[in-house]
């Protein structure tokens, strides 16, 4: 009978610490090598993209799982496409989205862009998809999967899918205005 108290106590002690350590402050934050952080400590002063996450012991698993937070930690993702690039651009975010993936987009909308993803991906072609140091230039699901999986992001189904939207297009740039006549 006493072992049996003794073991209850220390299942009821070990429910409350997981309870406690559950609803802790969570951190999200972005080096500056660009590797996103999942803490539960502030993040340091050179951190960017810094956000508070207060995370509920049922929120948590809602949130993200483990294996997709360790997955954006090793290899985030980042997905190029073109404003006016349409079926395979929606493409690749529908297997992003499918898969719960969490991503950044990057428009090329301007030659500073243009020269970025020709640096990242040796052309100009869209959409590219950008998995930890991987580059992902066959604009296939197959092929967009297998960059996933090579990462170790979850399957479609086992984390909950997101539904991420086109950037908004970007405002053109202001006419110059013409010179003075003196």
């Amino acid at each position: 009978m006493m072992r049996c108290v003794s073991q209850r106590t220390l299942l009821l002690i070990l429910a409350m610490l997981v309870a406690s350590a559950a609803s802790a402050q969570q951190y999200r934050w972005v080096d500056e090598k660009g590797r996103v952080h999942y803490t539960d400590t502030p993040p340091p002063p050179s951190a960017k993209d810094a956000q508070k996450k207060n995370l509920k012991g049922s929120e948590l698993g809602q949130q993200e799982s483990y294996e997709m937070m360790q997955a954006v930690r090793k290899a985030p993702v980042t997905l190029y496409t073109f404003t006016e690039c349409q079926a395979p651009c929606q493409m690749a975010r529908d297997v992003l989205n499918k898969r719960g993936v969490p991503f950044r987009e990057k428009q090329v909308a301007n030659q500073q862009m243009l020269d970025e993803l020709q640096k990242v991906s040796g052309g100009t072609n869209v959409p590219v998809l950008v998995v930890g140091a991987q580059v992902e230039k066959n604009a296939s699901p197959d092929a967009f999967n297998q960059a996933l999986d090579n990462a170790g992001y979850p399957r479609a189904g086992v984390a909950k899918a997101r539904n991420q939207q086109a950037p908004p297009k970007p405002e053109p740039a202001p006419a110059a205005a013409p010179p003075e006549k003196k």
